[in-house]
């Protein structure tokens, strides 16, 4: 009997236990059809900012390419056009990666119901799922470090087999792919299996080697730019991590941090939005009003005058990407010294970046805002312009982004305050002084929650 095989967040062909599952129940029903289907949710793709909408767009191209022209791609709510799928194609069953999201569960469970066939689940988006591990007294992780070791002595299973000879089949006439573009002047990164694979093989070949000590520096190549590619699962984290040697830790803490924040949103959905420290959303003074828009406005735009932060937010919008560090930098300035609540730059992230995770996402936010699992200390505020000249010390990330500072050589460009022609070309003076709203800040947090 055919099996429908429904691609989410598993954008890809190898490594892939769901298509797996469905090609063996296909054949073993003497019937090896399957019928390879994305469904573009509106609940879904109206959320999503245009960066992410445009890559996956993309993403589905190069997938549909992949299955020489056969993927199937309809619009509507999933518990509408699954039932018609099924029908259509007289399918047994219909196959999916488990999806562990608030959304996502409530939406299959509904799909489950709609349909008269089983919703299997095969697999998930991550190398261990969210809720297998837990504590010595069963409850689930709150602390990263003894989530990592309880990761790492639990294991992952080797990358699955790469599926051969399917007959993909397409029942009905499809909506066709979805268009979206980037805004104006953004540049997204190439999309797809064969772009995720050879990003993963630059990485482990040019930077895998010096990852501990670049990845912390927005000048250098250091990173490995997989984030998207893992976020639409065009490359397994089990790939990934199949490819890492014991030298290589420091990296596989990161893809162990991605786990940990899923693991916590599966069990905190609320999560998304509302702080785990609840003082922080009902008792601390948050700046509102018009002042406070405009000090948002600024951040948003990259024109505070802190050039550390104004670059990551350039690069933001010229990208949909930004560094790590430097999103911490940006996110700590956005919280603690315009004193705005960290919800209002977790929305700003989601609608620009390409790699958008909700559980990395929101638990990235409340870890430098103090406020949520395994937090840094509210009184650690990060200071823009040491921050710029501790991993920028050439200047050479901010001038690549802020082309108002390119006259200015060296660190110079992280102090423009301290050259006479520091704003000849522009650039804006700084919206708040540092060191006095990081008193306010430690102030407000004493009085809130003490």
């Amino acid at each position: 009997m055919v099996s429908v095989l429904w691609f989410r967040r598993d954008l890809r062909l190898a490594d892939n236990p769901a298509l797996l599952a469905a090609v063996a129940d296909a054949r073993a029903d003497g019937d090896d059809r399957v019928v390879p289907l994305f469904v573009v949710d509106p609940v879904l793709w109206d959320a999503a900012g245009a960066p992410r909408r445009a890559y996956l767009a993309a993403s589905l191209r190069a997938l549909d390419e992949a299955l020489q022209g056969e993927l199937l791609v309809l619009g509507g709510d999933p518990a509408r056009v699954l039932p018609h799928v099924v029908r259509s194609a007289g399918a047994g069953r219909v196959h999916v990666a488990a999806d562990f999201g608030p959304y996502g569960r409530r939406r299959d469970d509904a799909v489950a119901d709609a349909i008269d066939v089983p919703l299997v689940r095969t697999g998930s988006p991550y190398a261990v799922a969210p809720g297998r591990l837990l504590t010595a007294d069963a409850r689930p992780y709150r602390v990263f470090t003894p989530y990592y070791r309880a990761w790492l002595a639990h294991g992952w299973r080797a990358p699955a087999a790469s599926a051969t000879d399917v007959r993909w089949w397409r029942p009905t006439a499809g909506d066709g792919l979805p268009s979206a573009s980037a805004p104006a002047g953004m540049v997204l990164p190439a999309a797809g299996e064969d772009a995720a694979r050879d990003a993963w093989a630059t990485f482990r070949e040019a930077a895998a080697a010096s990852y501990a000590s670049d990845r912390d520096r927005p000048d250098r190549p250091g990173t490995s730019r997989l984030s998207h590619h893992l976020r639409f699962g065009e490359i397994h984290p089990r790939t990934v991590l199949a490819g890492l040697g014991p030298d290589d830790d420091a990296f596989r803490r990161e893809l162990a941090w991605r786990e940990f924040y899923a693991d916590v949103l599966a069990v905190r959905p609320d999560s998304a939005r509302a702080s785990l420290d609840r003082r922080f959303d009902e008792a601390m003074p948050w700046a509102s009003g018009p002042s406070a828009d405009a000090a948002f406005a600024a951040w948003a735009s990259g024109r505070t005058g802190y050039p550390l932060v104004d670059a990551g937010m350039r690069q933001l919008r010229a990208e949909g990407w930004m560094h790590n560090r430097v999103r911490m930098v940006v996110a700590s300035f956005l919280v603690k010294d315009l004193h705005l609540p960290w919800q209002r730059g977790a929305r700003e992230f989601m609608r620009l970046l390409c790699d958008g995770d909700l559980a990395s996402n929101a638990h990235g936010w409340q870890w430098t805002a103090g406020c949520g699992t395994d937090a840094a200390p509210f009184f650690r505020v990060f200071n823009p312009v040491r921050q710029g000249l501790t991993f920028d010390p050439d200047g050479d990330y901010v001038r690549r982004y802020v082309p108002e500072l390119r006259h200015l050589d060296g660190a110079a460009a992280h102090e423009p305050w301290r050259r006479p022609d520091g704003y000849a070309h522009g650039y804006p003076a700084r919206v708040v002084d540092h060191a006095a709203e990081r008193a306010v800040a430690l102030a407000d947090h004493r009085a809130a929650v003490g």
